[in-house]
């Protein structure tokens, strides 16, 4: 395919921090190979990741080869890079294993299978590390790099000065050399001549650009993206329950979705750029389109709308959809009985919930004993009827009356029944 400029497309995304002197030139002369490590130390990346993931999967849409580097040495010993603390040591299977969980990830964003001459690799740096012995590595990599060097790293000096931290152990001051080592290797056996990552990389990247230049007799190249920050302060990619996961399993699709469909104006016109493989045209289009009528949330839908199909795929991102529309009213009890039960709890996140017997639902449960003696949704009889009355109690979206009973067609998976009085005021009935 015709090479296209990568570093002009990540510059009107604003997703440069530094650039190598030349490196734009460097990547128009021809195919180039470029790399990015991800830490194994779990079995799914976050959205923390998404920043190098899109980087990798722009270079390879721009013509280029990415290779994803799965850090299994480099993850038994931690990034001292903003860190306070070391990472604990994980044994040679639980690797491999969170190894091909990340590589399922990635395929969503790279192409690893079609055979063309840019397709993605991926590599695990303790395959090359693990033959190598400490009196080797010295003699034959540490030698070239000086410990004046090494401590004139920002992410050394930072650990060192901290306040709060006891210092850096001997492991995690070696990390620097090994990342540059890495470099070093995939510029010799995969002709890598580019490393990128995140500003706090910096350091780490240049350290094997001066391995290349040392040892190697060649010129690697070096290219970081800015921190991702929320424009309240707080930190991206995390939400009340932590981490958002790109595996369903730890953040369900429907939590995935209300992330990015919950974020500010502001950051919204920025994730757009950074999160989507939207073009330019494209996006300036939507910036324009919401800025005229931002209560629509236009940019948000579908800044939500590319990330979620991306990672989960079409058919999630419709049920995340609906899942969302029934908190807003415009849904049916056909709409709520389609959720999984996983979705459904994550909807009504919180809510208050009761126990009943099967045999309950079986025999048939009264509306009334329902919303008061059985639950205490309701403070009484009373004041059930009264809401029956009123009109404004729903059994799973639906209004009913006070001759109302609840059967197992009431059923949500066979588990939940929602009750509702007004438009905001849920409990849910679970069968036991």
């Amino acid at each position: 395919m015709a090479l296209k400029n990568f570093v002009e497309e990540l510059s009107w995304r604003g997703m440069i921090h530094d650039v190598m002197p030349e490196t734009e030139e460097h990547l128009l002369e021809q195919m180039r190979s470029a790399y990015i490590g991800f830490d194994p130390t779990a079995d799914s990346l976050h959205i923390g990741n998404l920043v190098p993931i899109m980087m990798l999967a722009f270079f390879q849409r721009t013509g280029h080869k990415p290779v994803a580097l799965v850090g299994g040495a480099t993850g038994m010993i931690g990034d001292p890079s903003g860190k306070s603390s070391e990472r604990n040591l994980l044994d040679e299977a639980t690797l491999r294993h969170n190894q091909e969980c990340v590589r399922e990830q990635l395929s969503q964003f790279l192409d690893f299978s079609s055979g063309k001459e840019n397709e993605a690799v991926m590599v695990n740096n303790y395959d090359w590390m693990k033959e190598i012995s400490f009196l080797d590595f010295i003699r034959d990599v540490g030698k070239h790099i000086t410990v004046n060097y090494m401590m004139a790293k920002d992410s050394v000096k930072n650990r060192i000065k901290g306040e709060e931290t006891e210092g850096m152990s001997f492991t995690e001051f070696t990390y620097q050399l090994v990342q540059g080592y890495d470099f070093l290797h995939l510029f010799r056996n995969y002709n890598c001549t580019l490393q990128m990552g995140g500003s706090d990389q910096w350091g780490n990247i240049t350290t094997g650009t001066e391995l290349i230049r040392r040892i190697g007799g060649g010129k690697g190249y070096a290219l970081t993206c800015p921190l991702i920050t929320k424009s309240d302060g707080s930190k991206f990619g995390k939400s009340e329950g932590g981490n958002v996961w790109l595996d369903a399993n730890r953040t369900s699709p429907y939590k995935f979705y209300q992330y990015w469909l919950n974020t500010s104006d502001e950051d919204a016109e920025k994730y757009i750029k950074i999160f989507t493989f939207l073009d330019k045209q494209t996006i300036e289009a939507l910036v324009e389109e919401h800025r005229a009528a931002p209560h629509m949330r236009l940019l948000q839908k579908r800044l939500a709308e590319e990330v979620t199909t991306t990672v989960h795929g079409e058919i999630e991102y419709g049920n995340a959809v609906k899942a969302s529309e029934i908190l807003f009213g415009r849904s049916t009890s056909e709409d709520l009985k389609s959720l999984n039960a996983s979705t459904f709890l994550d909807v009504f996140d919180g809510v208050t919930q009761a126990e009943v017997t099967a045999a309950d639902i079986s025999e048939g449960l009264d509306i009334v004993s329902a919303l008061a003696e059985r639950t205490g949704f309701l403070k009484s009889n009373g004041e059930a009827r009264r809401a029956l009355k009123e009109n404004s109690i729903s059994v799973n979206k639906e209004k009913v009356k006070d001759d109302y009973t609840l059967t197992s067609e009431d059923l949500i998976n066979d588990q939940f029944i929602l009750l509702q009085r007004g438009k905001k005021n849920y409990f849910i009935i679970k069968v036991v």
